[in-house]
This record gives C-alpha cells, structure tokens and sequence, in this order.
C-alpha cells in the first residue's frame, strides 16, 4: 500500500517532520510518500484564504503527477484547513482524508468534547468552518489561536512549545475538553509531550489521517463517485487522464423530499 502525505506549503524541514509523524503510524506493508510544492509553486505557509487557494492549486497538481505516474492508494492532504480535500476526490476514487477532519473524528471518539489549539487566529474562521461542516459543533467546546506562525514550527522551539503545551492546559482546564487538537501538521511531532503534560489525549491530524485512510483502504472503502465527487465534467488538460470523459450528461436532482 502507498498514502502519498502532501504538504501543501513548500517547506522542505516541515514536510520531513510530518513524515516521520505518518510513518510511525504506518503498518510495516505502507510506503509513505511524503510530497510538497516546489519553491514558488505553492505558498510558503498556509495563514489565509489566499494561501489556501494557492495551496488548493498546488495540490491537484501534485496529484495529478502522482496518478500520470501510476496514482497511489490513498492521499493524506496535511494542512489543517484541508485545502483542496473535495477537489481531489473528484479526481480519484480511492480515499483522500484531510487532516482536520481526520483529527476531529479521532477526538471524538477519544472523549466527549474536544478543544483545538492551532497558529495564528486569523485561521480560527476557517477551523469553525470545518467543526460545522463536519458535525462537531457539539463536540469542539473551544478553538484558540496560540500566535504562532506555521513556519515557525519548522524545528524544535522551546518557548513554542510552551505556549502551545499552556494553551492545551486552558482547553482541557477552562473549556472542559477531553481530548485536544492540534491545529497544524507543523505541531505532529508534539503530540506525546502534550498528552502526558496535560493529562488527555491530544490528538495530531496526521498521525490520524493515516491511520484512517490505511484502514479504509484495508476495508476497501474509496471515494464514492455518485454525483458531488464524480469526475469533473471541464478537466484542464494537465488534470486528465486517458481515457476520461468529461461529455457526460446528468439528469437533474431535486434537493427537496
């Protein structure tokens, strides 16, 4: 089994960490291949709506690529505003997981209620998005901005950590969260020092999304291609593949009973 794990952003540093995160997940059979956009290809970090376009971009591109060379068994997108999720599922039929939707689903099922603690709060908007998207606006208690830019998560910070590891503890000591999540695939390598610091379980997208896609693949579950994630009818040339047919017609659907 091959997960290819892209890094939307195109730090090399970041996208090694985030590898070392999926393959101690990762069964003995699973090759990771870690990926990420060339310098000036995709955004240097992911901190806005911009970059997320950006990112999205860069992603089909990559995937793209990866399906002209053969394609993979499952693809991880390891950003936490999950740019270019739906996307991909478009162009593949196996599974195709982002990180926070990943991550929330963990949480859930590892206690009651969850907090997130990610980067800058300018991307708060955007994890709220998801929790509603997702169905977790029960479960997600709190999500805190620590102030921390992306790329300063590039290599070990002492004084990062601590205020990541002191946001963690305000979750779980004032919002009441059982589990914690960890808002940025920069932040993978964190997830055992902040469990036995703050006493839950503190739950890394990455590690989860990998778990996840290796047991649907397992499973044999894929990307349904019913409607919403059917291949697009108006391919760019560079995102299509032989044999694809993008002439199809579709009888129309009402979205009431």
């Amino acid at each position: 089994m091959r997960i290819t794990l892209i890094n939307p952003n195109t730090s090399r540093a970041m996208t090694e960490k985030v590898a070392v995160a999926a393959r101690e997940v990762a069964a003995p059979d699973v090759e990771i291949l870690a990926v990420c956009p060339a310098p000036g290809e995709g955004p240097d970090a992911i901190e806005s709506h911009y970059d997320e376009v950006r990112a999205s971009a860069a992603i089909l591109d990559l995937v793209s690529r990866d399906l002209a060379a053969g394609g993979s068994d499952a693809y991880v997108i390891a950003c936490f505003g999950d740019p270019g999720v739906d996307a991909v599922r478009e162009l593949v039929d196996v599974p195709v997981v982002g990180i926070a939707e990943a991550a929330m689903h963990v949480a859930s099922m590892a206690g009651r209620t969850f907090g997130i603690v990610t980067t800058l709060s300018r991307t708060l908007g955007r994890a709220e998005d998801l929790v509603l998207r997702h169905g977790f606006e029960r479960a997600c208690v709190s999500a805190c901005g620590t102030g921390i830019p992306v790329l300063a998560l590039e290599r070990e910070d002492p004084a990062a950590i601590e205020r990541i590891a002191g946001w963690c503890e305000r979750v779980v000591r004032e919002d009441g969260a059982d589990a914690v999540v960890l808002g940025c695939a920069g932040m993978a390598d964190l997830c055992r020092e902040l469990s036995e610091r703050v006493g839950v379980p503190v739950v890394d997208g990455v590690a989860a999304g990998v778990g996840l896609v290796q047991a649907m693949v397992r499973m044999g579950v894929g990307t349904s291609k019913r409607d919403e994630y059917a291949r697009p009818p108006r391919l760019a040339p560079e995102h299509r593949a032989a044999g694809d047919d993008t002439s199809a017609t579709h009888e129309p659907v009402s979205l009431t009973a």
